[in-house]
């Protein structure tokens, strides 16, 4: 068998710029540090939320339901990290991310 045939296309179109400026921003770690890691969960609020600005910028406009789907022909190792596995971008980790979001308010995170 040769390395040819055990290759795996993916595609990131325009979308690898958009998660360049994101990690230059430091968006991943300033939300991180906002609202901390939870060790029990997969990934943390920050890759997350990169990831819905990722599925935002890149013009899907789904329900949340239907928000890991968005990711199957996509790069997401590349764009969001070596770790990250498409089932982990579910609408229960979206509702909790947001929920933290939400308590921290969005105003002090931005500000």
């Amino acid at each position: 068998m040769s390395p040819i045939e055990n290759t795996e296309i993916k595609k990131i179109d325009h979308l690898g710029i958009v998660a360049g400026l994101i990690d230059e921003i430091g968006i991943v770690e300033i939300i991180n540090s906002k609202l901390g890691i939870d060790y029990c969960e997969n990934i943390p609020s920050g890759i997350l939320v990169k990831a819905i600005l990722i599925n935002r910028l890149g013009f899907a406009s789904r329900p949340l339901y239907l928000f890991s789907q968005f990711f199957d022909d996509k790069g997401i190792k590349m764009l969001l990290g070596e770790d990250v596995e498409r089932d982990y971008l579910n609408d229960d980790k979206i509702g909790r991310v947001m929920d933290k979001l939400y308590k921290y308010g969005f105003s002090n995170l931005f500000l």
